[in-house]
């Protein structure tokens, strides 16, 4: 059952904790505090006299100096104190001496004591008679049995001699129903401790389960499904240029549907509207199972069913050794570079305006997407107005001297070259000196080593794609309408939610709903 995952029996095994904690944590602050006790500390330790001992801060008093025995002493301020929650009776303290407690000084000698207490409490200095048990001998104070309202307190400044400072002191007693123990240290002008030790200890446990019920609450995806979630296998091909935004959303959409199988094989639009309609021809059940993406609609002239998805900017991109500065390249300087006349990029400098960054002599490189590209379809009829790129195939791998007939000819052809993907345009452009190209527009902003090329001074943007003339729709391509209830059909749909687009657009993309008018 859902509610019986491992995140609702940790959330709920949290909760319980923090119920349980809280609860003791009441518990003991009601019943535990509602004790007799007698809490201790020492607020000062203190070296006074005329001997100087190494590592020992020492007052210098002259009262002491012709005093015997007097050159190791030492003052003590202890804090006596009714922390518990009721008050204690003289006849609360059940020892059988009339004192009702005893300070042991570890290795010192008791030589005086003077009691102080607060102003409101004067009541208590009566008790403090030798008739009652109060005196000192040896190490030992006798401290009388004292009633001590809740919250009361008094303090004992003890001259000791014989001994340094830092030995051990305790207080020694016992009261009906309840203890007498030390508290924690602390200066004579220190607050106690709002809390006790165990209620801080509770007190953190409750913290800690709430802190991990609010990261369980925080980290656990709530999303809903996306509509149509269908299980079964799915291929998508073709477009490389929008491959990167369907490799991400495939993967979304098989985390969000169990069962859900989807390979991505980008191998060029015109390579996989092909594959899809000779699929279709050979088994129209196994083409049901295939998508193909194409940068324009190539997949009409086959039959094939298509449905507009995105807008995708695409942009001209040179090696970053050649700035042709804020204009770029004109569009007439651009059928010229594919018609094979320009074959040094310094050939360009006498037709361009004064002002612009002079162009190196660089040899021409064209490096091109391969004949089933939708890229370079789109490119040829968008920026070369339908005609195709008139330069020939020259070089396999782009370099112009590795032509041994062209490199001795007297007026070298361009260098062209072919290659199979967005990716491997790119890589080739930017590793190329005078190398020129073109590309899907978020890749290429992205690319090392490329600069992308304003058209007649406008750069390419998804801001204002109608300012850019190389732009095109990417249909996505079945071989029939997709059936209700197929795994094509939930994810075409899925394209279409608000977090897919919102994945489109970030990926450089316009979705086809929000692009009004530019995807018609």
């Amino acid at each position: 059952m859902e509610w019986l995952s491992a995140e609702n029996f940790v959330a709920v095994g949290t909760a319980v904790l923090g119920v349980v904690a809280s609860g003791v944590m009441v518990w003991y602050e009601r019943r535990v505090p509602r004790r007799k006790r007698i809490g201790y500390r020492v607020q000062m330790d203190n070296p006074i006299g005329d001997d100087v001992r190494r590592g020992r801060t020492n007052v210098r008093l002259g009262l002491f100096d012709e005093a015997p025995d007097m050159s190791d002493a030492t003052l003590v301020l202890l804090r006596i104190e009714n922390d518990g929650s009721q008050g204690i009776d003289r006849d609360d303290y059940t020892g059988p001496e009339r004192h009702g407690l005893t300070a042991v000084f570890s290795d010192r000698t008791v030589r005086g004591v003077s009691v102080t207490q607060p102003i409101d409490t004067d009541h208590l200095m009566d008790h403090f008679t030798p008739e009652r048990g109060f005196g000192y001998e040896g190490n030992r104070l006798h401290v009388p049995r004292v009633p001590l309202n809740r919250g009361e307190h008094y303090k004992l400044l003890v001259l000791l001699s014989g001994g340094d400072v830092g030995r051990p002191i305790r207080m020694t007693g016992g009261l009906r129903d309840g203890e007498v123990h030390p508290n924690r240290s602390a200066t004579p002008d220190e607050i106690p401790p709002v809390f006790s030790p165990a209620a801080r200890v509770f007190t953190g446990l409750l913290t800690l389960s709430v802190l991990v019920l609010a990261t369980i609450v925080v980290a656990r995806d709530d999303t809903p499904p996306p509509l149509g979630c269908e299980r079964g296998h799915l291929t998508v091909t073709g477009s490389t240029a929008f491959a990167p935004v369907i490799e991400t959303l495939a993967k979304e959409y098989e985390k969000d549907c169990e069962g859900a199988d989807i390979t991505v094989e980008a191998r060029g639009s015109e390579a996989g509207v092909t594959g899809l309609a000779a699929t279709g021809a050979r088994s129209a059940k196994k083409a049901r199972s295939v998508i193909a993406f194409s940068d324009g609609p190539m997949g009409d002239r086959l039959g094939l069913h298509g449905e507009k998805t995105a807008l995708s900017v695409f942009t001209l991109v040179v090696n970053d050794g050649i700035d042709l500065g804020a204009r770029g390249l004109s569009r007439a300087e651009v059928e010229r570079l594919y018609r094979g006349e320009v074959r040094r990029w310094s050939d360009l400098n006498a037709s361009r305006p004064a002002g612009l960054p002079r162009l190196p002599g660089l040899p021409v490189v064209l490096v091109s997407r391969d004949a089933y590209s939708g890229t370079r379809q789109i490119f040829q009829e968008q920026v070369l107005a339908g005609a195709w790129e008139m330069t020939p195939t020259t070089s396999l791998d782009c370099d112009p001297l590795s032509d041994k007939a062209v490199a001795a000819a007297a007026r070298p052809a361009v260098t062209r070259c072919e290659l199979a993907s967005t990716e491997d345009v790119l890589d080739k452009v930017a590793a190329q000196p005078g190398a020129l190209g073109y590309s899907e527009l978020t890749l290429a902003t992205g690319h090392k080593g490329v600069r992308r090329v304003p058209l007649d001074g406008r750069p390419a943007s998804t801001d204002h794609p109608d300012r850019y003339p190389y732009r095109g729709v990417e249909y996505a391509y079945t071989y029939r309408p997709p059936a209700p209830g197929s795994l094509a059909a939930g994810f075409l749909a899925y394209l279409d939610e608000g977090t897919s687009q919102d994945v489109i657009r970030e990926q450089g993309h316009l979705p086809c709903g929000r692009a009004a008018g530019l995807c018609d």
